[in-house]
């Protein structure tokens, strides 16, 4: 999710769940080799466990961009074979490469070979006049013969690269579940997990029944109180924060912190915006965010100022 899931909102993330893997943004391989690295992929060590999802086709650059994530201390590599934006098809990655299950094949190995963290690879059922059944198998097959790649997370969707924007290919496209369901029946060794349309924790849990886990991806960055329930439901483990309010003041000490460090109060508030979707005060709080969090001179309190017109409306009417 470029641009939504920086390091300042996986560091919010953690907060609500203590045991999910938080995937970063999408990063080239050319640019973690060249780039900014602090600034493409560096994070804080709150957010463990943590994998960097990379693009790029050439087996030798996705390696050594491997080597440098786990220089860096992260616990997994994502191959990214499903974004169908502008950006990737004219680098000819991303969703590109459904269509070439031999390279992708090729490129997870080189990443294998690198280095000892587990490698994945993302991706969807099919591609613009793809036969759904036809594609899905046939890269999941070639992937899982000619590389040692055994975490395969599928977005119950095809990408229509011709005629459709990214925004209308998270939505138009169907989604065929029974699909994904059907390849891991057909390779129960593999893991697969399933990402796409899966908007609560609650709609999940039936997918679990069958399959080895899901992905949650905008739903939990517009309404992130749902990633409350993530531990209890799905790893059975104790709830991190009884509610959002105390998630908020436990995330208050990342912000102070950073705002130590000279990062604009906004870069992080943005991605808290609908931290209270649905409960009273939500709309009060992203007003006074949104408003004053832009501001340079904002500070630690424009936080606090928020956070108690939300503490206010919680409370109960005497």
């Amino acid at each position: 999710m470029m641009d939504w899931t920086d390091r300042h909102c996986r560091a919010f993330h953690r907060e609500l769940s203590s045991n999910a893997l938080l995937y970063s943004e999408m990063v080239t391989a050319d640019a973690v080799i060249h780039g900014d690295r602090e600034r493409l992929i560096g994070y804080s060590d709150v957010e463990h466990p943590l994998a960097l999802q990379l693009g790029g086709n050439e087996p030798t650059k996705l390696a050594e961009a491997c080597r440098i994530a786990e220089g860096f201390g992260y616990d997994e590599v994502n191959l990214n074979c499903g974004c169908p934006s502008d950006r990737v098809q004219s680098g000819a990655f991303g969703a590109c490469l459904m269509r070439q299950p031999e390279l992708v094949a090729d490129c997870l190995a080189a990443m294998q070979d690198a280095v000892s963290i587990p490698i994945t690879v993302k991706h969807r059922i099919g591609v613009d006049e793809d036969e759904p059944r036809e594609r899905l198998f046939g890269f999941v097959e070639t992937v899982s013969k000619n590389s040692a790649c055994t975490v395969f997370h599928v977005h119950a969707r095809k990408a229509w690269l011709k005629g459709l924007s990214p925004k209308e290919n998270r939505d138009i496209p169907p989604l065929d579940y029974d699909l994904v369901h059907e390849v891991k029946t057909a390779y129960p060794d593999l893991i697969i997990t399933l990402n796409g349309g899966l908007t609560t924790v609650e709609d999940s849990l039936p997918h679990l029944d069958h399959l080895d886990g899901v992905m949650l991806g905008r739903a939990a960055y517009q309404d992130p109180a749902i990633l409350l329930k993530v531990d209890p439901l799905i790893f059975g483990k104790p709830q991190r924060h009884p509610d959002m309010i105390s998630a908020m003041s436990a995330y208050r000490a990342y912000l102070a912190a950073e705002l130590d460090k000279g990062t604009p109060l906004h870069a992080m508030t943005r991605h808290i915006l609908g931290a209270f979707n649905t409960l009273p005060g939500a709309r009060q709080w992203r007003r006074y965010l949104s408003e004053n969090a832009p501001r340079k001179e904002a500070g630690i309190e424009v936080f606090d100022a928020a956070l108690e017109l939300v503490a206010r409306h919680a409370q109960p009417a005497l």
